[in-house]
């Protein structure tokens, strides 16, 4: 029991000691909360725009995509120091929705999934959309990646066959948002 007790400990310990780096990115899509204590007209659920701006009563537009949601709090009490000069802003993300993967051709269920964790992998997606359906060239499944909206855009190859069998490890990519997967 002592010994669970010290895992859970160090565990925890642990997540806490993570550098501010590893927070979670806001992307475009995701919904936030985002409130003023104190003052209510100021309490407010706002979707990230494509343009990766939000606005808000008094601060006028934002631009949040790539930052934190202490970053944004930051930004929005700066901005709002004129009207409130000790304003205590919380920004709650509700959902990740912009943090989304795309599946297209010969899958059970196509379309976007979300990614739950940092290294959901091509294999981890294509089950989510119920795998394979009979027709598929597994041997021919691309990932297009864009890593940067002036970038090209990358092609990946995933050796499916070779994976189910325990090889080619390496083309088991892990998804990053706006990925998307192409069953031929």
């Amino acid at each position: 029991m002592i010994i669970r007790f010290l895992f859970f400990l160090l565990a925890t310990c642990s997540a806490w000691a993570q550098p501010a780096s590893e927070s979670y990115v806001l992307r475009h899509g995701d919904r936030l909360q985002v409130s003023v204590w104190k003052e209510e007209a100021l309490n407010r659920e706002v979707r990230i725009l494509p343009d990766g701006s939000i606005s808000f009563p008094l601060v006028g537009r934002i631009v949040v995509v790539g930052d934190s949601t202490s970053e944004v709090e930051g930004k929005i009490r700066e901005r709002l120091k004129s009207y409130i000069p000790e304003a205590v802003v919380s920004v709650v993300i509700l959902a990740t929705e912009g943090n989304a993967v795309y599946v297209l051709g010969k899958v059970l269920k196509p379309g976007p999934v979300a990614l739950t964790s940092a290294d959901t992998t091509v294999l981890q997606v294509l089950s989510q959309v119920g795998g394979l359906d009979r027709f598929a060239n597994a041997d021919a499944i691309v990932v297009l990646r864009k890593s940067s909206p002036d970038a090209r855009q990358q092609t990946l190859r995933v050796r499916y066959s070779a994976l189910l069998k325990g090889e080619a490890l390496e083309s088991n990519v892990v998804m990053r948002p706006g990925d998307t997967v192409m069953v031929p």
